[in-house]
């Protein structure tokens, strides 16, 4: 995964990104009240899988730019109120 040019990660991050999206709504919907465990349980289990697929430091990288997104969103929410 590292290897990948920026560009090449990006876009199969994105498709990544859409299938996750995907299953992760039928899973929610399946965990009825639940959802919101389950989804939290999923970002637990998707660390760990991706984990065993790549290594520690590409999955820490990945979710340190997740952390940065999210503050970045936040961020942008402040100032438009």
């Amino acid at each position: 995964m590292s290897n990948d040019t920026p560009q090449t990660a990006e876009a199969l991050f994105d498709k990544a990104l859409e299938v996750a999206e995907k299953h992760l709504d039928a899973a929610i919907k399946e965990g009825g009240m639940l959802g919101p465990y389950v989804a939290v349980a999923m970002i637990e289990a998707a660390v760990n899988a991706a984990v065993d697929e790549t290594s520690h430091e590409d999955v820490a990288d990945m979710l340190r730019d997740l952390a940065a997104q999210i503050e970045a969103d936040a961020e942008g929410e402040d100032e438009d109120e």
